[in-house]
């Protein structure tokens, strides 16, 4: 379960993830505020890879967060079960 500060945000541990090819991929919400009208975001920080090839950054939407986490775990499952097929 994930752990959260007083504020809401996530701990390191709980927001990040490093690949086995040595990508850090961290998740984190952003709220701006403009004219009294704040707008909340998720965003993703792929750092860079393991021969300092830069990252990427991507800024989603609630909605669009959950429609990447479907199809996150979507495709995690089909992979689990060809693997299990396959192997």
């Amino acid at each position: 379960m994930a752990r959260s500060g007083p504020d809401g945000a996530l701990s390191d541990e709980d927001s990040c993830v490093v690949t086995t090819c040595g990508r850090r991929i961290a998740v984190h919400r952003i709220e701006l505020a403009p004219a009294g009208r704040p707008i909340g975001r998720v965003t993703l920080d792929v750092g860079a890879d393991r021969g300092g090839e830069p990252g990427v950054w991507a800024s989603l939407t609630s909605a669009e967060a959950r429609d990447l986490a479907r199809m996150l775990l979507r495709y995690a499952d089909l992979t689990d079960s060809g693997a299990a097929r396959h192997g």
